[in-house]
């Protein structure tokens, strides 16, 4: 089975690293919470003259290499592989992507290994990638309907009002995906 794992809010914590920057930077404009989020897209849950605010946050050197780790995500990911499915890790760069590229093939080696920056697929047209299983957060995927994978859900508050899919976290992943 091929296995295909969204990278940002799945492996790695963006927003987590978002909120704790915003917060830092910008103490007096208080933002969602991130368990209140209805958005993906947290831009769209702020006044619009935060937008700039948001991006220069995102895209700035050392963002995306500074992103912890989500609990357990790297040990799950290595299990599913030791257990013999192909495991790739598939994740959109940002529309400013010059720092987002190298600093996610970065993230990637730093954290799981040489051998799963091999395995790092960037696209922004995830439907064209061959697999059976996608677990991402992003609530809808643009062509999913034609993509060969399952959309399975990495849990988080802003998709928890879409019902009839899988979702997962990497605390119950084995039940859910019963490999």
């Amino acid at each position: 089975m091929i296995i295909l794992v969204d990278m940002d809010d799945v492996l790695a914590d963006f927003d987590g690293e978002f909120y704790q920057r915003w917060n830092a930077r910008h103490p007096e404009r208080k933002i969602v919470s991130p368990e209140s989020r209805k958005c993906f897209y947290i831009k769209e849950e702020l006044p619009l003259e935060y937008a700039p605010l948001v991006t220069e946050i995102n895209t700035e050197k050392g963002f995306i290499l500074s992103l912890p780790e989500i609990p357990g995500g790297i040990k799950a990911v290595n299990d599913i592989k030791d257990i013999g499915h192909e495991v790739f890790i598939c994740t959109a760069p940002l529309d400013i992507y010059e720092n987002c590229v190298l600093e996610k093939y970065k993230w990637v080696d730093e954290h799981m290994g040489f051998g799963w920056s091999k395995r790092l697929i960037l696209t922004k047209e995830k439907a064209l990638v061959k697999g059976d299983i996608l677990i991402d957060d992003k609530p809808s995927i643009k062509n999913e309907d034609k993509a060969s994978w399952e959309h399975v859900f990495y849990d988080k508050p802003y998709n928890r009002n879409i019902n009839g899919k899988r979702r997962l976290t990497w605390k119950n992943w084995r039940e859910v995906l019963q490999l």
